[in-house]
């Protein structure tokens, strides 16, 4: 019988500046009783890696530019926020309402480049990890260090999607995994040779991760158990569309 199991950290307080964010999950691991495995996975907000990386921005300390005053005045925005936004994008892909959809340094394709003001503090916004697959590295061999254990880490944030409400946490930093599970050309149970079976599991993860982590912070950790994924270095890389293929940019 096949079964997927989430487990939620609680309990692993407020992240600052300078802490090892896979110091304080092995703790909250130890205080729970929950031995971590090598094949699962581990996913982590990313607001708790910006935190103890440091890559938040205070808004009352952002002097905006006038390009950013239009567009707040535009979208009815702080131009404050807008600017942060504009200095995290490479540009801009899409605006209209209140939406400012831009890629990012990183080429993610996202509201607002990711910069959250939810669960941060008054004027303070989370900005998303510099380096994203570092930053699961960097998790990953934290844990190693302490439990000898090698989980894959996922890091996750929550986008938007076009043509559907609502929006779905995915991978945004990948460590020990591989990213997608490709079964083209391989047949199903029918014969039929699979033409474009490539399956988004790192984000399938993310997604499944996040009905236990919610959205009003507590849970900022999720265990997944006893799904099946391919063990390799990983890189969210591996899921971004080549502008060149994007139909709807």
């Amino acid at each position: 019988m096949r079964r997927l199991e989430l487990i939620g950290l609680e309990g692993i307080g407020e992240v600052v500046r300078g802490d090892s964010v896979g110091g304080l999950i092995c703790a909250a691991c130890a205080r729970e009783d929950i031995a971590l495995l090598d094949d699962d996975v581990v996913v982590i907000a990313h607001k708790i890696v910006s935190k103890a990386e440091g890559h938040v921005a205070d808004l009352t300390k952002v002097q905006p530019s006038a390009r950013a005053v239009e567009i707040g005045r535009q979208l009815d925005k702080e131009a404050e926020l807008v600017e942060v936004i504009l200095k995290e994008s490479r540009g801009i892909i899409r605006s209209g309402g209140r939406a400012l959809v831009v890629e990012t340094h990183h080429g993610f394709i996202c509201a607002n480049a990711g910069v959250d003001q939810s669960n941060v503090g008054k004027n303070i916004v989370a900005l998303l990890p510099k380096d994203p697959d570092g930053s699961a590295r960097r998790v990953r061999e934290e844990i190693r260090d302490q439990t000898g254990m090698q989980p894959a880490v996922i890091i996750s944030d929550s986008f938007g999607r076009p043509w559907r409400l609502g929006t779905v946490d995915v991978a945004i930093g990948i460590a020990g995994m591989k990213a997608v599970k490709d079964e083209r050309g391989l047949s199903d149970r029918y014969g039929y040779q699979l033409k474009a079976a490539v399956a988004a599991v790192a984000d399938e993860i993310a997604a499944a991760a996040e009905l236990v982590m919610g959205k009003r912070g507590g849970v900022p950790v999720v265990i997944v158990r006893g799904c099946e994924w391919e063990k390799e270095v990983g890189s969210v890389k591996d899921l971004l569309r080549p502008a060149a293929e994007d139909l709807f940019r």
